[in-house]
């Protein structure tokens, strides 16, 4: 018989993550809960009540939830911790009052939302009651969401059905324990054959679905950082980070190209570690995709935070592109700033990128810039590949270090294009007049950053 709040438990998980935890005690809580045991639901299932009875004393819980506000580090929060010994903590009619609960407080306290799930879907006994509870929590998550809220889930094992597909694939920010079952589809109900290694955190957090696999001692540490990131922006636009290359300019355009492609620039990497005192990063474009070229999280800056949307040199993929739309979409929602740092050499254009969509995920990329409620800051910092890069790019807060450069196409294409000779390569990137000096003249830039990054009205 398991233990009241045992390993693995609702509670045992609440302590593992939170300093305090205060449950919530309200309409939704113990009322009338006890008088309800043994009513056997609203499909008369048999049995049903005298397996919730059992439930109760097994577990000394009301439901399948524990809902309560928390403090996770610096940060309160809104958690909901599923009882998985709790009838496999599945959903149903007062699980779904629960929830509904927790979301209405959170945003009347203005607080984020955790969800630490284990569920393994809706509950069979009380039929569609309970597999409508998922369109009631969708509802409640989206009015969290259009407050500004952040809402991050915790993926325990196992996370399936409804509860994979509401609260923790509908959430901002996902998590996962190692070995953890992800997935809509629960073990016994998976098609003969199927690859078991789909549905793990690692398969997911391979195909672009969830963010990160967090070893459970590193819980804590994880969690409280994304609170407190996710919750305190910065006021006004991002500040351009300072350059950390060359200090000179290039003395025409192919050796603005030279520079910009030189084997030793310092990298985004390089720039978000001078930047940033912390930092944490999303993954993947939850349509199954990850591009390992393009960095996009949040990052701490004096006390307050930034997102950031980062091209790490190569040709950015679909993928890429729409983690990019999902950093600035969230970023938007919750009034963090943003900073892009522009560096690829253009859009990739296999055929593969276009069967994944290129033309739209671009599209998207382009028009989440153009829609941003929020300020977005560039600073192109190698190279400005054609529309591949200005998909990143804000026009009229878009500023430049002195080894880079930004064309309307790649000077080799260009002579190409042109019917020009390998020979006249070098010439038609001066006629392009892509250095950085070149395009703050032609109004295409802000300006040229230094050492110590210019200020921003």
């Amino acid at each position: 018989m398991t233990r009241p709040g045992g390993p693995g438990s609702a509670r045992a998980t609440i302590a593992a993550v939170a300093d305090t935890f205060t449950e919530f005690r309200g309409e939704a809580g113990d009322a009338g809960a006890a008088g309800r045991a043994l009513d056997d639901g609203p499909l008369g299932w048999d049995g049903y009540g005298e397996a919730r009875a059992r439930a109760m004393a097994r577990t000394g819980e009301r439901e399948s939830v524990v809902c309560g506000v928390g403090r996770v580090g610096e940060s309160e929060a809104v958690l909901i911790a599923f009882e998985f010994d709790f009838l496999g903590g599945s959903l149903g009619g007062r699980t779904g009052d629960l929830l509904e609960e927790a979301h209405t407080r959170a945003r009347d306290l203005s607080l984020p939302v955790v969800s630490l799930i284990a569920t393994g879907g809706s509950r069979m006994q009380e039929g569609m009651r309970a597999l409508s509870q998922l369109q009631r929590i969708a509802r409640q998550s989206a009015r969290t969401r259009a407050a500004g809220l952040a809402q991050i889930a915790v993926l325990r094992d196992p996370a399936t059905g409804g509860g994979w597909a509401t609260l923790g694939a509908g959430a901002d920010v996902l998590l996962a324990l190692p070995g953890a079952q992800i997935g809509f589809a629960g073990s016994r109900v998976r098609p003969p054959g199927a690859d078991p290694r789909a549905y793990t955190a690692e398969g997911q957090l391979a195909a672009g679905h969830i963010d990160a696999v967090v070893p459970e001692p590193e819980l804590r540490t994880a969690l409280g950082r994304w609170l407190s990131l996710l919750t305190r922006p910065a006021t006004g636009p991002a500040q351009p980070p300072a350059a950390l290359g060359r200090a000179g300019l290039p003395d025409s355009g192919w050796a603005a190209v030279q520079q910009a492609r030189a084997e030793d620039r310092p990298r985004a990497d390089a720039y978000l570690d001078a930047h940033f005192t912390a930092r944490a990063e999303l993954s993947g474009d939850r349509c199954g995709g990850v591009d390992p070229g393009v960095r996009c999280g949040f990052g701490e800056r004096s006390g307050r935070t930034v997102a950031f949307a980062a091209q790490l040199g190569t040709p950015t993929r679909p993928a890429g592109f729409r983690t990019v739309t999902r950093l600035l979409r969230l970023a938007g929602r919750l009034g963090t700033p943003v900073l892009t740092l522009v560096d690829t050499p253009g859009a990739a254009n296999d055929a593969a990128a276009e069967r994944e969509g290129a033309g739209a995920a671009i599209a998207e990329c382009f028009a989440a810039v153009a829609e941003s409620p929020v300020p977005v800051t560039t600073l192109v910092i190698g190279q400005g590949g054609s529309g591949g890069a200005l998909a990143l790019a804000s026009p009229g807060r878009t500023w430049l270090t002195p080894d880079s450069y930004f064309s309307v196409i790649g000077p080799e294409w260009a002579a190409s294009i042109l019917k020009r000779g390998p020979g006249e390569v070098q010439r038609t990137a001066n006629e392009l007049r892509v250095r950085p000096q070149d395009l703050v003249a032609l109004g295409a830039a802000e300006g040229i950053v230094g050492n110590r990054p210019p200020g921003i009205a």
